[in-house]
């Protein structure tokens, strides 16, 4: 990306007085390539904190390929790293707390919270994380794990671990600058195995637009204890609005990762969508998903071509902005029906069908516009927050079947649609982020993909934002 605020005056003075960064900031180390058995490899995670999941962090870092700097103050601090490092070749090393030895570099920080207790226990963020934070490398990466604030029984101890999440996104805002991202997972009692596939991508490349999210681990939906992370082989997937944009990025992974395809969009749209399809291997299904009879259309087709389908992705969409007072009803409608109305029938028609297999994935595009607000959006923000609301319901109804439901809110995405923008407008919208940057269309691909894959089944109900730590919907 160019630095047009090198080149608009106006731009660059907007930006310096809101107090945005006015260079653009070091390009964001992607993925590239299918997902890697060891993502972390050669990297240094410095792993930290009170907690019980030291073992379960050994198992998960080392066979990922991490060498792991243990903080503590004698050898038995290593010794839950100690089997792992030799059975993975990948030896822990010791580091006393506080200590940052000066030239020493680290790529993330994974800080174990679930033992925190009361507020005086948050004092070893500062202490653990603190010294470090200045040796993460670019594009590092920050997780901070904890219990639920909702299952604690004490509000003392609840308190505590909500305040892992406000520390977490404050952290997101001051490392952004350096492409490094923080995260905060809270982990349900007993759904511990499930953090080995949140962990490895939270701590990928593939994560490289997602910073200040919580992400919530639970044994609500159905399914393997330890799943295997990244299998899409065998797997039927639809894309609504696999076109272009948003939609065909993501068609893209789920083909490279195994899946059979299917792209969905308007007649209209057949040329650039077969496009799509054909370069991935994949199927074309043309059907307007506003028409009564589409539901009923798209869960036959599915059924009568491919016997099912496993991973169903809600991307078309669309706008028609206007403030409210010169909003025209057949605009209202529009924005509602194609962002919300669609998708629950659409979905309804596939359970109800058995279309939709077991152990099956629904995952829908919201917008942080759904979450934040956006003048000139009422209709569009009022579909996409009925979106999260939609999978929070959905998730519990569908998780004896090993289905999960999630929701997407992208924030600002470079694409031919933010292009258009008033030059001004589009880069204080880049710079809101904390990583001073927009996102592409393959970082929110990366996240729907992460979720489609079976050890995502710890994650549901949720909604979560591909915004780079954006101030909006913070």
């Amino acid at each position: 990306m160019t630095d047009l605020l090198l080149e608009n005056e106006n731009a660059r003075k907007l930006v310096k007085t809101l107090g945005l960064p006015i260079p653009v900031p070091e390009k964001l180390a992607r993925a590239r390539g299918p997902y890697e058995e060891r993502p972390l490899d050669d990297k240094k995670v410095l792993v930290c904190g009170v907690g019980g999941l030291q073992s379960v962090l050994a198992q998960i870092l080392t066979k990922a390929g991490a060498y792991p700097l243990v903080v503590g103050t004698s050898d038995a601090a290593l010794g839950p790293f100690v089997g792992p490092g030799e059975a993975w070749a990948r030896a822990p090393r010791l580091v006393e707390p506080g200590d940052a030895p000066e030239g020493e570099r680290i790529d993330a920080i994974v800080f174990d919270g679930t033992g925190l207790e009361t507020p005086d226990d948050l004092h070893q963020l500062y202490a653990f994380i603190g010294p470090w934070v200045r040796r993460l490398n670019r594009s590092g990466r920050v997780v901070v794990i904890g219990r639920p604030a909702g299952d604690a029984k004490k509000p003392v101890r609840a308190a505590t671990r909500a305040g892992l999440e406000g520390f977490t996104r404050s952290l997101a805002k001051e490392i952004g600058a350096n492409g490094s991202v923080a995260n905060s997972v809270f982990v349900q009692e007993g759904a511990d195995e499930r953090l080995d596939a949140v962990l490895r991508f939270l701590l990928s490349p593939r994560s490289a637009y997602i910073s200040c999210q919580p992400f919530h681990v639970t044994k609500t939906a159905k399914g393997d204890e330890a799943p295997d992370t990244h299998v899409l082989g065998g797997k039927v997937a639809l894309v609504t609005g696999a076109a272009r944009g948003i939609g065909a990025a993501t068609a893209e992974l789920l083909a490279a990762e195994g899946a059979h395809v299917v792209c969905l969009d308007r007649p209209a749209d057949d040329g650039p969508c077969s496009k799509v399809a054909q370069s991935i291997g994949g199927s074309t299904l043309l059907v307007d998903i506003t028409d009564p009879d589409a539901p009923e259309r798209i869960s036959s087709e599915l059924e009568e071509r491919f016997g099912g389908v496993d991973i169903v992705v809600h991307n078309a969409g669309v706008t028609r902005d206007k403030t409210l007072a010169r909003m025209k009803p057949e605009q209202w409608d529009m924005a509602v029906d194609i962002n919300l109305g669609a998708v629950i029938r659409i979905t309804d028609r596939l359970l109800s069908d058995d279309t939709l297999r077991p152990g099956g994935r629904v995952i829908c595009l919201s917008s942080v516009s759904g979450i934040a607000g956006n003048r000139g959006q009422t209709n569009y923000s009022a579909g996409k927050a009925g979106i999260c609301g939609f999978v929070e319901a959905l998730a519990p109804k569908v998780a004896k079947k090993g289905i999960t439901a999630n929701a997407i809110a992208p924030g600002f995405i470079e694409t031919r649609l933010t292009d258009a923008m008033p030059v001004a407008i589009r880069e204080v919208a880049r710079r809101m982020a904390a990583v001073g940057q927009g996102g592409k269309p393959e970082d929110v691909g990366q996240a729907i993909t992460f979720l489609a894959t079976p050890g995502a089944v710890g994650l549901t109900g949720e909604t979560i934002r591909v915004c780079g730590g954006a101030l909006v919907g913070a």
